[in-house]
């Protein structure tokens, strides 16, 4: 059977994980290089995982024979440039999310992909996640009626360190967190987002308000079919790594991710363990193997991907909206044009 040779670009923790997941789990896959400036981090990778491969650079890894395929783990900074990379290579693209951090290069991003006939899917693996994936089932039965209000909560437990920050490596909050969102406030409403209004605050970390972040954030949504939404963000919950998600309609409602059922629930740094997983690479586990695995049977098949491209332009230009409000305190329409997120100001 003809296993597709896949390359990892970034072996940070994510990258790491990816390249675990395709040496021992996903059928039909075979890992053939790790690339990471870093090269002391990708040789040890390598090692662990008895593969031959590490490089210093994509352009070094796409020169490889054995690579069909690339997975972008890198920063988020970088996610645009190396999807074009890969693309002329003419190597199909998983690429974790966000697609890029304004809206021309993601644009640019795909009319690479386009242009040189390979396939993109964007990481938005918990659609994948037995949890959603069932909430998208009922929702498509009908059971719920028509969806009217969408909620969706993400909160991280620890805070991220000052010097990833300073980096300036990856995107704000709205970008590398709350574009799952975003996402999944698209999918499971069937519907598109069409204006946004943003509260964020830095009360209690000022200092992250040096580097153009935030640590929390509420953003109101309104759909073009008449629905409403709202999304929070929190990057130091410190009681655990805390997701859900509900879709009220018409008829119903659908909760994705709860906590166990009391009269009154204490969540602390001492208390929330036993309820909630610590991080998202053990809350998504499984949903990171099924990506992978539908990810490379669907290129193994010559089928459509089921995340594309577009899905994670779509998700872009709403966190691109998102910020716009935060920054300019008013609502702001998504644009679907790409006027928006194309100043070179903000997060290039």
């Amino acid at each position: 059977m003809r296993k597709l040779g896949i390359g990892v670009l970034g072996v940070g923790d994510m990258g790491k994980r990816h390249t675990e997941n395709i040496r021992r789990l996903v059928p039909g896959a075979c890992l053939a290089a790790v690339a990471d400036p870093a090269i002391s981090r990708a040789r040890q990778v390598a090692a662990e995982l008895e593969i031959d491969h590490a490089f210093a650079s994509l352009e070094d890894m796409l020169e490889h024979k054995g690579i069909d395929c690339v997975v972008v783990a890198a920063p988020d900074k970088f996610h645009a440039q190396a999807i074009c990379m890969a693309a002329a290579a003419k190597k199909d693209i998983l690429t974790e999310k966000p697609l890029a951090l304004n809206v021309s290069d993601a644009r640019t991003a795909l009319e690479t992909v386009a242009a040189n006939g390979v396939r993109l899917q964007v990481g938005f693996m918990r659609r994948y996640d037995p949890g959603y994936a069932t909430a998208m089932q009922r929702v498509e039965a009908g059971e719920i009626g028509e969806p009217v209000i969408f909620k969706s909560l993400g909160r991280d437990r620890d805070a991220p360190p000052i010097a990833a920050y300073q980096a300036k490596l990856n995107g704000m909050l709205l970008y590398n967190n709350t574009i799952h969102d975003f996402d999944l406030a698209r999918w499971l409403m069937r519907d598109e987002v069409e204006e946004v209004h943003t509260y964020a605050t830095v009360a209690i970390r000022p200092e992250v308000g040096e580097y153009g972040d935030v640590v929390a954030s509420v953003v109101n949504l309104k759909y073009g079919r008449g629905a409403i939404g709202n999304i929070e963000s929190f990057v130091q919950a410190v009681y655990g790594y805390d997701i859900r998600t509900e879709i009220i309609g018409s008829k119903g409602s659908i909760l994705v991710g709860s906590l166990q059922q009391t009269p009154v629930t204490f969540l602390s740094r001492d208390g929330g363990t036993q309820l909630l997983e610590s991080h998202f690479l053990s809350r998504f586990e499984a949903a990171y193997v099924a990506e992978l695995k539908d990810f490379v049977q669907n290129i193994l098949n010559d089928r459509p991907l089921r995340v594309t491209g577009e899905d994670g332009l779509r998700a872009l230009e709403i966190a691109v909206a998102a910020e716009n409000s935060y920054r300019d305190s008013k609502p702001c329409k998504v644009a679907g044009d790409g006027a928006q997120g194309s100043d070179p100001g903000r997060h290039v």
